[in-house]
């Protein structure tokens, strides 16, 4: 049963399947917002006899690896305490949203600011003065964003959107340019022999 919507629920859910998931969300969410998280999604699949319980958390300025470490046992204990998963065994995987993440609400658009994004026009978009209709998408780089919208730099331009005139964002994936490498590498630095 995969979802589609926050939190998960099936797109055809079986009534005990949709509770089930409306359940261990109710169970989870205190407890994801106790560490100053957002809990973004619960999926629950089965395969045989055994259940794998798959929860996305995320939070301003990411979450890391040890924060990820940290949500897993404290979500583990709670669903053990309340025998939330009943008799079965079952796995329980903990994870951030990755960037194809779609950005739809105004906390994804925070969390993207510097990052360059793509995002399909929704108001129509005025003609371009040659009588041909303006573009269906935008990609800029999030300057800025709050609960009405979101602030895009568009070749160079600051431009205001509404949410209500986006289309859910994407982010893009950038490359540093070849031979191009963070480290510096000075002249009087030592090789491994000491010279």
């Amino acid at each position: 049963m995969h979802g589609n919507s926050r939190h998960g629920s099936p797109r055809s859910p079986s009534r005990g399947a949709y509770a089930d998931t409306e359940r261990i969300v109710g169970l989870l969410e205190p407890a994801v917002t106790a560490m100053g998280m957002d809990l973004e999604d619960v999926r629950i699949t089965s395969a045989g006899r055994r259940r794998l319980l798959r929860v996305v958390v995320d939070c301003d300025g990411g979450v890391s690896l040890d924060d990820i470490a940290l949500v897993s046992r404290e979500l583990s204990a709670a669903l053990d305490r309340a025998a939330a998963m009943g008799e079965a065994s079952y796995t329980l995987e903990v994870s951030s949203p990755g960037v194809d993440r779609p950005l739809t609400d105004p906390k994804h658009w925070r969390r993207a600011i510097g990052r360059l994004v793509t995002a399909p026009l929704i108001a129509p978009s005025r003609p371009a003065t040659d009588g041909q209709a303006g573009p269906s998408a935008v990609t800029g780089r999030v300057t800025g964003a709050d609960a009405q919208g979101v602030l895009l730099e568009v070749d160079g331009q600051g431009q205001e959107f509404r949410y209500s005139d986006l289309g859910p964002g994407r982010i893009e994936i950038e490359f540093a340019p070849l031979g191009h490498d963070d480290r510096d590498h000075g002249a009087d630095e030592e090789g491994p022999d000491g010279h």
